[in-house]
């Protein structure tokens, strides 16, 4: 099976599939809220703000890797022939 080699930059640019951008929005939300506590300009309790910076740190872990998600058929014609020789197997499985 080929494998194709994409840098990050290709990576980030190819379409999310969309359980990939539910993820990415709620990262988005988790990240807002976390950065609203922890930059609050009132004090807040300790433990709230280390709340925050938690919510801070894995929203934004969320977004950026569910951003590199990209789906199989994106990949080319590889996935096309894996899918044809699938198809030819269950063919001659039937016969």
């Amino acid at each position: 099976m080929k494998t194709n080699n994409f840098n990050l930059v290709s990576r980030i640019q190819e379409p999310t599939p969309k359980w990939f951008r539910i993820i990415r929005a709620t990262g988005l939300i988790l990240s807002a809220v976390g950065g609203v506590l922890v930059a609050a300009p009132v004090a807040l309790p300790t433990a709230i703000v280390t709340i925050g910076g938690y919510l801070l740190l894995g929203g934004t872990l969320a977004s950026a890797l569910s951003q590199t998600a990209i789906k199989s058929e994106e990949f080319g014609k590889s996935s096309e022939k894996i899918q044809e020789n699938q198809t030819a197997d269950q063919d001659s499985e039937k016969q």
